[in-house]
């Protein structure tokens, strides 16, 4: 990438506190780096940090989900749109949106969820599929991307009446609730 681009990437990123969710996914982004000789740097801060705090940390790089007290938007925006890995940014994100526009990065579990549907044959285009779930993490960018590859998409969350018919007439199902057993399984 350095020949290409003239300069080598580094993974950047900013952990707000002591999550487990967090540290986890941050655990498989280093290690992916390491895998790939990308260099990767890490900014951990505490639950209480301030939004000062986080934006003069944030240049090019987001940890989500914020804490209460930061405006989520201010420091997403303050991403670089380029740099923003994890395409939270609202232009990579609504060039996800878009189907004659390409944002710089695809989220990786979303990308990773299609690519592991291609790679066992599956058919996406013209097939019924439901995202259970709703995060702004993988849910909503993996509709885009089955809406992208010409599925047709429900979105099943916590609100929605009768998930368990919705995603019994569904070809493929993609879950994004962090646990097993949701629904009770019709018939």
């Amino acid at each position: 990438m350095k020949a290409a681009i003239g300069k080598s990437p580094v993974l950047a990123v900013v952990l707000v506190g002591k999550r487990r969710d967090s540290h986890t996914f941050l655990r498989i982004k280093l290690n992916a780096c390491d895998e790939v000789g990308i260099a990767s740097l890490t900014a951990e801060l505490p639950e209480d940090c301030t939004e000062d705090e986080i934006l003069h940390v944030v240049s090019s790089f987001n940890q989500n989900p914020l804490y209460m007290h930061l405006d989520e938007e201010k420091v997403i925006n303050c991403v670089s749109p380029e740099k923003d890995v994890d395409s939270f940014h609202p232009f990579n994100m609504g060039n996800l949106a878009m189907r004659d526009r390409e944002p710089f990065f695809i989220p990786c579990a979303s990308k990773g969820c299609i690519e592991l549907l291609l790679r066992h044959g599956v058919e996406i285009t013209g097939k019924k599929a439901v995202v259970i779930g709703r995060s702004k993490i993988v849910s909503l960018p993996t509709s885009l991307l089955l809406q992208r590859h010409h599925a047709t998409v429900s979105s099943v969350h916590a609100f929605t009446k009768q998930p368990e018919q919705i995603t019994c007439e569904a070809d493929i199902v993609v879950s994004d609730i962090g646990f097993l057993i949701w629904f009770e399984a019709a018939g």
